[in-house]
This record gives C-alpha cells, structure tokens and sequence, in this order.
C-alpha cells in the first residue's frame, strides 16, 4: 500500500480517500455480497465500513498487519452491524428433529459468481447464518454473538441452509443436464 495514499487518509485528504475506496471497492463489494442481495444494502455496508475505515485511520498500525485486512475487517462488522440492524425476529426455535449435519462446505467446489447466485435463492437470515459460517469461518457461538440470535437458531439456519441448497443444487442441475 502507497505510503502517501495512507497519510493522505489519516489527513482526511478526499483524494487519497478517494484513491483507497477505489482500490478496495471491488473486494469489500464482493464481501457484502456475501451477506446482502440487494445493492442498496451492499453498498450501504461497504460505505459504512469504508467511511469507519477513514475515521479510524490514525488506530490503523502497520505494524500490526496489512491495511487491506484491517480494512476487510472493519467492512465486514459494517455489514454485522447493518444485518443486526435490520433483522428480523425469528419466531421458530430448534426442535429435536433438527439436528446440526455434519458441517461439509457446499461451496468448495464452486466460483464466486456462482456462490453469489446461490446466496441469492436463500431467504435473508439463512444468507447471513450461512455466509458467516462457511464463507467467513466463524463458529456456531460467534454467529449466535454477532448477529444476537440464540444458537440452536444459527443451528436451525445451517440445517435450512443445506435443506435449500441441496434442493436449489439439485434443481439446477437437472436443469442443465436438460439443456445440454
């Protein structure tokens, strides 16, 4: 990272702000992506996380990493904050014949542009429970935390998260292997 492009931005310079947003944006999009279908609510997290990202720059110490994973992080809570804000209380509890599978990462095999249009088909909770947990890596317990939902529901979500997704999986190939 250009040296001068960080001063510029701890000196609240809109230019080298300016420079830093563009050079991050395709990153921290994809990022938001994960979490959001609608644009409006990409771009909102990534402009939240970004315009922290500037107000916080003088926290930001080389020393302690990169500047793109400090950033990466503080978008990312962005979008935290901005899934927490908008939730919607769930009103279905984890019963008995919900059980946690065993956890294998639907996504292992595919490219991003297909992760985002399977993303896509999810309903909204069940997209943040599952992004967090197989694109970001965070465990049941952290997720419950971040986003203030009970874990047996973060387990509930997971399961519904395989449920749709092997259903969507298996959609869509029939659907190719007919047109081809």
């Amino acid at each position: 990272m250009d040296k001068n492009i960080i001063d510029g931005c701890r000196n609240n310079d809109p230019k080298s702000q300016e420079k830093l947003y563009r050079q991050f944006y395709p990153a921290m999009f994809a990022l938001c992506k994960c979490f959001f279908s609608d644009n409006h609510d990409i771009l909102t997290a990534v402009n939240n996380g970004m315009l922290k990202v500037f107000r916080n720059m003088d926290k930001y110490d080389p020393a302690r990493g990169d500047l793109f994973n400090w950033a990466y992080t503080t978008v990312r809570n962005a979008a935290l904050t901005l899934i927490r804000d908008k939730k919607t209380k769930l009103t279905f509890e984890l019963n008995e014949n919900n059980s946690d599978a065993a956890v294998n990462n639907p996504f292992k095999q595919l490219e991003w542009k297909d992760i985002y249009f399977y993303l896509d088909q999810l309903p909204t909770n069940t997209r943040y429970v599952c992004s967090l947990y197989y694109l970001e890596g965070f465990s049941i317990k952290e997720i419950a935390d971040l986003i203030d939902m009970k874990e047996g529901t973060v387990k509930w979500q997971l399961n519904e998260c395989r449920t749709r997704l092997k259903e969507i999986f298996d959609r869509y190939t029939i659907r190719n292997k007919n047109i081809g």
